[in-house]
């Protein structure tokens, strides 16, 4: 059995409001920044501040902020007597045999509780907040967490009191004058250890099995109208009562004597210790081994979300009039990017949330690249990594959802809407936190993980709205289904495959990214206030800490190469990343056929014909090629450049509706006696120039379909130059990350606010001398202009403090304490108490006045 803890407080308030009084600024500081909502908005005084800490809605959030252990230690509360000791709640913790870690962490659970108004009172009376006693304790439509049922008070109310005497016979009692008699002694037999012992020891087997059944809940059973023996003999002693025909509870102080006066079976006093994985040994005391693990996959990253909007430069697909990207858009995503679905949704997602990627807001709407996306290509390799890292730390948008289905059955698709979860940022935040405990180069046991979050946060993320339509099938196959466990896997996931881990393991650039997460995310999600967000100089730490994980990341990548080489078989190899002028050069002349550790590119008549349409000339590429090549130009290449640039421009369309023209007459005939050139529609006009119905773009692709290589020209026969126009979006912000609730207010506004709670309480509450008209409902008398004058005055020639009921010009009134400076011209000038400053009041405002019994100055 556990002993009061030492330098607790005597006083035993006879309400939340009294004991919020008695708290310090600092403690009162402490509940506001612990709970932000209750200052939306600031509380007129500490009443309203102790009433908004108790509705419903206020309370939830509190609970589902709460640890396992502290939650189970309000869970106790709401089946105690209430007030209840200290002892009384040590002895529903630890049972009749005592825990000394329960017993341990017990202060410290109380505590929380008490700092976040949802306990007062002392340790001789410990009181739940009401409605957090309604939400814990048992009910018939809600059973309670402990498993416990009704009291033996509650499961007897409404019952005859000819049945209570024939309960007090069967268990061997002396009968009672009045049913609350009768209930008491039921009660006092059922809490003595010892009667209740001889009592069971009376049972039979088969009603011990019973019982068995019952103790850890569900305490509910049906019985039949002929319940068997053993359940008669429970019945006829009280020890199954019934609450309707058909159903009876096992009373609260049976079950616990039954489970050795333990509220709940497995308390867990301690977090589970996040153990690091099997495979843990192969990288454990070797961080440099994650570091490059991490940092390739950190370029693997780099280079899918370039080729995603790569592919997208000229303009992507079109936005679904729901909003987001259409199933079958996903699927050739995720085909150009060889890659699976949920992968490609994640790198969209990612981009998105990174402002690389948006909507353009057209008739036709369409995604494309932002600008923001032209100067990130401009950064280095490792600083845009960094960006890419920390929109995903601090985005709400969970990509783990896409493919699942809303509340209304609605498919949830890929930069659509709805994906949006709070929890996100606190959840990857908490997960990358867990990672950096363990030693550097250690990957954790993701179970180990899964079960720490769930212990911080029991009862977050079960909402319906989360369950995917695979939450059945995950739930029969052990993938977690409750919000929070979900996103916490797909953390682990993401976290590899963007870099910031390394097989399993936090990389050390990983490590430095933290910083900057817990910089932007602190006095949102972690109670960190601006000035603690703040490096010393006054600069937000943020930049510093992208920066530093950019410095520790830059080291590990490789360095953009200058050249390549050129192989016989019309391929060249380049062994690295290239530099952007020779990667965007080379995309132009050839066609990438391989990526890996090195890159195969693949020179082909139509992709040298598409560098001359960019407007390169045959020795351009020859140069191109020489300049950059570490192997001498294959002959076959040089021949190929050649043949295309040789044939390239001999045909000329333009527009009639088209025309083809060429010096060649010969060409021409041979043209139009190819069967293939029948759907152009072609007839010969000169001996050189062929019109056609089609129109300049068909009838060009049409050409070079059946071999030819023509040039499109203008009106004044000039060669056209056809390169790639790119799409951009207007100036685009990245999302916004959607808040989990108010946020926690900084040390500036906790200061004020709690200024504000006390000199309003203060008008509240001060002591008053009798006026002649006595005020009603605590509202203050009304006086006369003559009456306000005069005392405005006196008070003034005296120094003393006025209490006062004052109407502002929007007609709204309020209570003030003031005490006044001067009167004259139909004004007051005085040091409001209320609002902790000087100001002018006008007297015609003023609704009456009282004299205070002492000055509050």
């Amino acid at each position: 059995m556990g002993t009061m803890p030492e330098g607790r407080s005597p006083s035993t308030p006879r309400t939340l409001a009294e004991a919020l009084r008695a708290r310090g600024d600092e403690d009162l500081a402490a509940l506001l920044r612990a709970r932000p909502d209750l200052l939306s908005p600031v509380p007129n005084d500490l009443t309203q501040l102790a009433t908004r800490a108790g509705t419903r809605a206020s309370v939830v959030r509190a609970l589902e902020r709460l640890d396992r252990f502290t939650l189970q230690t309000a869970e106790a509360l709401a089946v105690a007597p209430d007030p209840a000791p200290y002892a009384t709640l040590v002895a529903l913790l630890t049972g009749d045999e005592g825990d000394p870690a329960i017993e341990a962490a017990l202060p410290r659970a109380v505590d929380v509780l008490r700092g976040q108004a949802l306990v007062w009172g002392g340790d001789d009376r410990l009181r739940l907040v009401r409605t957090a006693r309604e939400l814990l304790a048992p009910s018939p439509n809600r059973p309670s967490p402990t498993g416990l049922g009704p009291t033996v008070t509650e499961a007897t109310a409404g019952m005859s009191p000819g049945r209570l005497q024939e309960i007090l016979a069967a268990a061997g009692l002396p009968t009672t004058h009045d049913p609350v008699s009768a209930v008491a002694a039921l009660t006092t037999l059922f809490t003595d250890r010892s009667r209740m012992a001889a009592l069971l020891d009376t049972a039979p087997s088969e009603a011990l099995t019973v019982l068995d059944r019952l103790v850890w809940g569900p305490p509910y059973g049906e019985v039949t109208a002929n319940p068997t023996p053993p359940v008669q003999w429970l019945r006829d002693r009280g020890l199954l009562l019934p609450t309707s025909l058909r159903t009876v509870v096992l009373p609260r102080e049976a079950a616990l004597h039954l489970r050795g006066g333990r509220a709940h079976r497995a308390p867990e006093p301690e977090p589970p210790t996040v153990g690091p994985a099997a495979t843990a040994s192969m990288t454990e005391g070797r961080p440099q081994v994650v570091d490059s693990t991490a940092a390739g996959q950190a370029f693997t990253a780099l280079s899918t979300v370039e080729d995603l909007l790569k592919d997208w430069h000229e303009g992507g697909p079109a936005v679904l009039r729901s909003g987001g990207l259409s199933v079958r858009d996903l699927k050739r995503t995720a085909a150009a990017l060889d890659t699976t679905e949920r992968m490609a949704a994640f790198w969209l997602e990612l981009a998105y949330a990174a402002g690389l990627l948006a909507a353009d807001g057209e008739a036709d709407e369409r995604y494309a690249p932002t600008p923001a996306y032209d100067d990130w290509l401009t950064l280095p390799a490792a600083e845009r990594w960094a960006r890419l890292a920390t929109a995903w730390l601090t985005a709400t948008r969970t990509a783990g959802l896409i493919g699942g289905q809303d509340t209304k059955g609605r498919t949830l698709s890929a930069l659509g809407p709805d994906l949006d979860r709070s929890a996100a940022i606190e959840v990857r935040r908490r997960i990358l936190d867990l990672l950096a405990e363990l030693p550097a180069g250690t990957a954790p046991d993701p179970e180990t993980v899964l079960a720490r979050l769930r212990w911080e946060r029991p009862l977050r993320g079960t909402g319906t709205q989360d369950l995917d339509t695979n939450a059945a099938r995950n739930a029969a196959t052990g993938v977690p289904t409750d919000l929070r466990s979900r996103i916490a896997a797909w953390t682990l996931t993401e976290a590899e495959v963007l870099g910031v881990t390394g097989r399993g393991a936090l990389s050390t650039h990983g490590r430095a990214l933290l910083g900057h997460g817990r910089a932007l995310l602190g006095h949102a999600q972690y109670g960190l206030d601006a000035q603690a967000a703040s490096a010393g100089n006054g600069e937000p730490a943020a930049g510093g800490a992208q920066t530093a994980s950019a410095a520790a990341l830059a080291p590990l990548l490789p360095e953009p190469l200058d050249h390549i080489l050129l192989q016989a078989d019309l391929t060249a190899v380049a062994p690295g990343p290239l530099q952007r002028p020779l990667a965007e050069t080379l995309a132009v002349l050839a066609d990438i056929e391989s990526k890996g550790g090195a890159t195969v590119y693949r020179f082909t008549p139509a992709s040298v014909r598409r560098a001359l349409d960019a407007g390169k000339s045959a020795s351009d590429l020859h140069t191109f090629l020489t300049t950059h090549s570490r192997t001498p130009v294959p002959q076959p290449l040089s021949y190929l450049v050649d043949d295309v640039a040789r044939r390239h421009g001999h045909l000329r369309i333009g527009s009639a509706s088209a025309y083809v023209r060429c010096d060649d007459d010969a060409l021409l005939g041979e043209i139009l006696a190819d069967k293939r050139s029948q759907g152009l529609r072609l007839r010969r006009l000169a001996p050189t120039v062929l019109a056609a119905q089609a129109d300049p773009a068909t009838l060009l692709e049409g050409l070079r379909t059946m071999g030819y290589a023509p040039a499109a020209e203008s009106a004044e026969g000039d060669v056209l130059i056809t390169r790639a126009h790119a799409r951009r979006t207007p100036p685009r912000t990245a999302p916004v990350p959607v808040p989990e609730g108010p946020p926690v207010p900084d040390g500036t506004l906790l200061g004020a606010a709690v200024k504000a709670i006390r000199a309003g309480d203060m008008a509240a509450t001060v002591v008053r001398k009798p006026v002649p008209e006595p005020a009603r409902n605590g509202e203050l008398p009304r006086t006369t202009s003559a009456e306000t004058l005069a005392t405005v005055q006196a008070a003034a020639m005296t120094g003393a403090a006025l209490w006062i009921g004052y109407v502002n010009a929007d007609g709204a009134a309020s209570q003030r304490v003031i005490a006044p400076v001067r009167v004259e011209g139909g004004f007051v000038t005085a040091y409001d108490h209320t609002a902790d400053e000087v100001r002018t009041y006008p007297l015609h405002r003023i609704t009456g006045v009282a004299e205070l019994a002492d000055d509050p100055a």
